[in-house]
């Protein structure tokens, strides 16, 4: 573990609002004490925890993008329920006052020196190192491919470029269509989203007296990768009648001129032509090539190799790892984040004081499975092969119900500005052993 003094050289830095410290100039072999990759969720809420406690001037993180987005609202934006302005808020509210804010992005990693490189060519070394990358989108590995967007249909709520495409072929999907989804043949955010929006739709459809054959393709030998909540959601489906189910099926090409979508199937490897009214789709995802292209970081999938339960790289033990770009083998949510954020807390903190970290990650996970504007079955499991569910409240969360919506849509948003970009929200830990401790007196 680094234990050199750090080697600090004078900069200037621009004092953004709220009055913490950004910087667009010259960092050349600055030093910090920590340093944390990635803006998002992950890294907002690791520098939150460490910034006050570390003081002005020891934590960076190194973020390009300006604006930060609280993506689960996207399945509500695309399903024309909020809007898209309500999912996002400038970078620098929500990042921590006494952090400084790099607006770059990482060139290359060298985690043998403690030390990285941004793209505006700046070397910065570190006592600790935080990485938070998570999946980048990667449209580009579909034939036809962003350029369909462009055409009449075609949404994907994963991405704020194209979640508004989503709401508006809902609203202009007509009676006797096709409308398909897709969950792509690789590791993603939120396995649920794909389907939720699905349920979303299909509800419009009926309540405006729209006549619809709606075509689900996905890669997954399953439903849904937790057996109490797949059997829940295939009786929705049954409910519903007009949804038909595509087993290990993952979409390779796209064709707007004829409104066809080409489908692989994994075990023969045939192809398959779907016509589509409305198609919504879930790109393959990975990590940014700067880490998956680091072997020492990372193991033979491009993902940061950490301890599953330490959260600490099993290598470089002054590097941790939070959220989607980890090898961590749980779904990736802003539930699982939340939950990871306590365990940084704990041992991040006892590495920073030299000692060993004790405390073990669950495998706690998230999924409200929202099943129309109302309606929500709130899946919460661990990372147990297979995953088990890890439920919070004192009653059966594999029904749908209206009190899991409300939380999905109203109370969830708010706990995330307020609670988990801040670094205090650590998930429901606290409030399922009350509830348990409860049913047990």
């Amino acid at each position: 573990m680094s234990s050199r003094a750090p080697l600090l050289r004078t900069y200037v830095v621009q004092r953004g609002f709220r009055g913490f410290s950004s910087s667009t100039s010259r960092l050349a072999d600055q030093h910090f004490r920590l340093v944390v990759v990635g803006g998002g969720s992950g890294g907002c809420g690791t520098a939150s925890k460490f910034a006050s406690k570390l003081g002005q001037g020891q934590v960076a993180v190194i973020e390009p993008t300006t604006q930060h987005y609280y993506q689960p609202l996207w399945t509500l934006v695309g399903g024309g329920i909020k809007s898209l302005e309500n999912s996002g808020r400038p970078m620098e509210s929500v990042l921590p006052k006494k952090a400084t804010w790099i607006k770059d992005k990482v060139s290359s990693f060298d985690p043998v020196n403690s030390s990285l490189q941004v793209e505006g060519g700046d070397r910065i070394t570190y006592d600790f190192l935080v990485v938070a990358v998570g999946l980048q989108l990667r449209y580009d590995k579909i034939k036809g491919l962003p350029e369909a967007f462009n055409t009449p249909g075609v949404g994907s709520n994963y991405s704020p470029l194209y979640v508004e495409n989503t709401a508006k072929a809902i609203k202009d999907f007509q009676s006797g269509g096709t409308a398909v989804f897709t969950f792509p043949n690789s590791p993603i955010k939120c396995a649920g989203a794909p389907q939720k929006i699905m349920y979303i739709a299909q509800e419009a459809f009926k309540l405006e007296g729209k006549e619809a054959n709606i075509q689900y393709y996905t890669s997954l030998p399953v439903l849904f990768g937790v057996k109490k909540y797949a059997d829940a959601l295939w009786k929705v489906i049954g409910e519903r009648k007009n949804i038909n189910v595509n087993l290990r099926h993952h979409l390779v090409e796209v064709k707007p001129e004829t409104k066809e979508a080409i489908f692989e199937n994994l075990d023969t490897q045939e192809k398959v032509s779907q016509h589509y009214d409305m198609l919504h789709i879930t790109p393959p995802m990975d990590t940014p090539a700067v880490l998956s292209e680091n072997k020492d970081l990372t193991n033979s999938a491009g993902f940061l190799e950490v301890d599953i339960n330490t959260l600490q790289h099993v290598r470089f033990p002054n590097v941790f790892g939070i959220g989607d770009c980890t090898s961590v083998p749980t779904a990736k949510t802003a539930a699982a984040v939340a939950a990871q954020l306590g365990i940084m807390r704990k041992n991040l903190g006892a590495a920073l004081e030299g000692k060993e970290p004790q405390a073990k990650y669950d495998g706690y996970t998230s999924c409200p499975l929202v099943t129309g504007k109302s309606t929500c079955i709130l899946a919460e499991f661990d990372f147990q092969a297979p995953p088990q569910p890890l439920e919070t409240f004192p009653f059966n969360q594999a029904k749908e119900r209206r009190l899991m919506y409300f939380m999905k849509a109203n109370v969830m948003p708010s706990l995330y500005w307020w609670g988990m970009t801040k670094g205090w929200w650590e998930g429901p830990s606290f409030f399922r052993k009350a509830f348990r401790f409860g049913m047990s007196s």
